[in-house]
């Protein structure tokens, strides 16, 4: 009779962790000082990663991975998950992690690929970029810009940064820790769930393996196949060895999970229901969310107090030139003011267009009128149109045409206007309608060089900024209250891990006692 070999169903990435408490409360706040000699090892490293291009051509060619670029690939996907493991990927350990490519037992994090016998040479012109979307799409909502950020430089290259729903999920538990002394147990699971679930995607697109990354959170610190197999390299079989067609070996370097028996005790259930997970993702944007709420008011405040000029004004000036007769602004729409629309007027408040001719001794002109009446005055007239303008000057378009006939002070069309030598200057309350500016010298000759400064009081700032602020604390109260609830609720309902009965073995004839 021909001997059944188990076939491996375990995945063959192996993501295992260790919460290892007690944890210091405070170290956590140096500890980017404290990793910061990994990281520039790491930095070197990353740079000798898209090595993965060479075994890109070894898969095509040859359908194996060279095991040296293997153990390289995977010894730095290794050494940064230890280091972001000690850090602020999940803040699990304060032992420092070592340097060193291969697996450490005794360390409380532990990462491990197994090494493919073949690979599919179809499947490595598409699983890294096209396949993978998906996948990286996903890591980009639970960690884009964040922990494991991918930022694609090359083919095979990625680098991982601190931020995103890791990194924020990692802040709540240092708060925690910092007050308590205790590292929340339920989101220790979920942070690692996440960040399983990025190392399967890290090194799917790594060419590491060909099995799917699954669509499937498995949280805390143990593999569903059960503990991390004994130490040492993940090897081939020894040379001789040899395997039925369609099965593995006899010890597969992953053992597949137990398997209950019929009646028996299953696998204790871990409370993270799918509600109390996308309770804590919600919780977590919506945190991501306050802060940018928060930061936002804050800056307005910031504004509103330190950017105002003498005059209440913000304002912004640059250089103007033109070689016609006038410099004139893009028609500014103001529509529904005082008709149930938008009241611009309070939000705006006062605007003020300000000019100095570069040439001293040259008289300004500085007009604002109703659009229409400044496209008849000036039609078929030489003019710069300025469709935007910054530090470096205007950006114009230039109309040709004849010369000015009428000067501009006897236009007769201005809702405001200026004249004069030196800096001359306008101040306009808004109003509904289609305005323009048009800058010319105060002579209608040709050719005008000014700096021109446009600002508003914009007196909504001040609320506006309060505002932010008041909804930023509630938001981030709410994101708060969804991941403690969630966390809590995973927490009260864990359920125990079933004692086996003993006996039930063969020799009794599976009778319990």
């Amino acid at each position: 009779m021909k001997e059944v070999r188990r076939v491996n169903t375990g995945y063959p990435v192996r993501v295992e962790a260790e919460l290892d408490e007690p944890l210091s409360r405070w170290l956590w706040l140096v500890k980017w000082l404290l990793a910061l000699p990994h990281h520039l090892i790491l930095a070197v490293l990353w740079i000798a990663y898209p090595f993965g291009i060479a075994a890109f051509f070894a898969i095509l060619v040859t359908g194996r991975y060279p095991r040296s670029l293997f153990e390289f690939t995977v010894g730095v996907l290794r050494w940064s998950f230890r280091v972001h493991y000690y850090s602020y990927a999940a803040l699990g350990t304060d032992r420092y992690p070592p340097f060193t490519f291969g697996d450490v037992p005794e360390y409380p994090a532990r990462l491990q690929v197994e090494y493919p016998q073949r690979l599919s040479r179809g499947l490595v012109l598409v699983k890294w970029w096209l396949l993978a979307l998906p996948q990286l799409i996903l890591v980009g909502l639970f960690v884009g810009g964040g922990t494991w950020l991918f930022t694609r430089s090359g083919r095979f290259d990625f680098t991982w940064a601190a931020g995103g729903l890791v990194g924020i999920l990692v802040l709540i538990a240092a708060v925690v820790l910092l007050f308590t002394g205790k590292y929340p147990r339920p989101l220790f699971d979920f942070i690692l769930g996440l960040d399983r679930w990025v190392l399967r995607v890290a090194a799917y697109v790594s060419l590491l393996i060909d099995r799917y990354p699954p669509f499937r959170l498995d949280l805390g610190g143990s593999e569903p196949g059960g503990p991390a197999p004994s130490p040492g390299p993940l090897t081939q079989p020894p040379p001789g060895s040899a395997t039925e067609p369609g099965t593995e070996p006899a010890t597969p370097p992953f053992a597949a999970p137990p398997t209950p028996s019929a009646g028996g005790p299953g696998p204790a259930a871990t409370g993270w229901t799918g509600g109390r997970i996308a309770a804590a993702i919600c919780g977590a944007v919506l945190v991501l969310f306050s802060t940018g709420l928060l930061s936002g008011g804050s800056a307005l405040m910031w504004a509103d107090r330190n950017q105002r000029d003498a005059d209440g004004y913000f304002s912004g000036s640059a250089p103007f030139n033109a070689s016609g007769y006038a410099l004139v602004s893009d028609p500014v729409q103001l529509h529904g003011l005082g008709t149930g629309g938008p009241d611009l007027a309070a939000i705006v408040g006062d605007t003020r267009i300000r000019a100095t001719a570069v040439d001293a001794t040259q008289g300004v002109f500085v007009g604002i009128a109703p659009a229409a009446s400044a496209a008849q005055y000036l039609a078929g007239v030489e003019h710069t149109t300025v469709i935007d303008f910054g530090d470096r000057g205007a950006v114009g378009v230039d109309n040709p045409g004849r010369a000015l006939t009428i000067p501009p002070e006897q236009a007769g069309i201005w809702a405001g206007q200026a004249s004069g030598p030196g800096t001359q200057s306008v101040a306009w309350p808004v109003r509904d309608g289609d305005w323009t500016v048009v800058v010319m010298n105060s002579d209608g000759s040709r050719g005008v060089a000014v700096d021109a400064e446009a600002g508003a009081t914009v007196p909504a700032i001040g609320w506006l900024s309060v505002l932010l602020v008041v909804v930023g604390v509630v938001v981030l109260a709410g994101g708060v209250a969804c991941i403690w609830f969630a966390a809590r609720g995973a927490s009260g309902h864990r359920a125990r891990t079933p004692v086996p009965v003993a006996g039930g073995g063969p020799g009794d004839g599976g009778r319990a006692p």
